[in-house]
């Protein structure tokens, strides 16, 4: 059992496979996107093109196509975007925008943690989360306002609604802050998932916080 198990670490570990299952859900998202623009739901189609970029920002700035954010990130950003992709009812399919914005947030966080000079601490990482979910959820509600004034659209039906929208974004953007500090700080080995001299970058990154932590 405990050699299976370090099978299946080392396999889910390897950049190659994160790499291909990180593209995999791209595409995804990509298919996401082209469906809902030839549905006509242009709001939806920009909203998953754009998260399907943020994906993508990591290798084309490093120019190699392993250098991709945890897969699993990139499943909570995807599921959330299925489901409203496949909702029928409108209490599932808002639900859906709410988990799609939190996990928008959530990929902005783990990029600038694994792939920038930016380390946040403990608390601050799940702040940072909670308040870029609040501020994304702001800006859709924006893009909403705007569709509905001049596209026609119908996204906003009243003032009262849309403050619970926000009351529900910051509750699963403080969700969505836990799970990046529980589990996407403390059990995915992210440097284990990308190439070795971005992987030291990232390390070099991590001993720089612990030194000013201890200080």
């Amino acid at each position: 059992m405990t050699s299976s198990a370090g099978t299946l670490d080392r396999i889910v570990n390897d950049a190659r496979v994160n790499a291909g299952l990180g593209w995999a859900l791209i595409g995804f998202l990509a298919l996401v996107a082209v469906e809902s623009l030839l549905d006509g739901d242009l709001l939806w189609a920009g909203f998953a093109a754009f998260v399907a970029a943020l994906a993508l920002a990591p290798a084309a700035s490093y120019r190699e196509l392993t250098v991709m954010l945890p897969w699993e990130v990139l499943a909570l950003a995807a599921l959330p975007i299925l489901g409203r992709a496949l909702a029928t009812l409108m209490f599932t399919s808002r639900v859906a925008t709410f988990l799609s914005v939190a996990a928008l947030a959530l990929i902005v966080a783990a990029e600038l943690h694994a792939f920038t000079s930016v380390k946040m601490t403990h608390w601050f990482a799940v702040l940072f989360v909670v308040v870029t979910t609040i501020a994304t959820a702001g800006v859709w509600a924006v893009v909403q306002w705007l569709s509905d004034v001049y596209l026609g659209t119908k996204f906003i039906h009243s003032e009262h609604r849309l403050m619970w929208d926000f009351v529900a974004a910051t509750i699963v953007g403080g969700m969505a802050g836990v799970i990046f500090e529980w589990y996407f700080r403390r059990f995915v080995q992210v440097d284990a998932r990308l190439p070795e001299d971005v992987a030291a970058a990232a390390r070099r990154g991590e001993e720089s916080v612990a030194g000013g932590d201890r200080r």
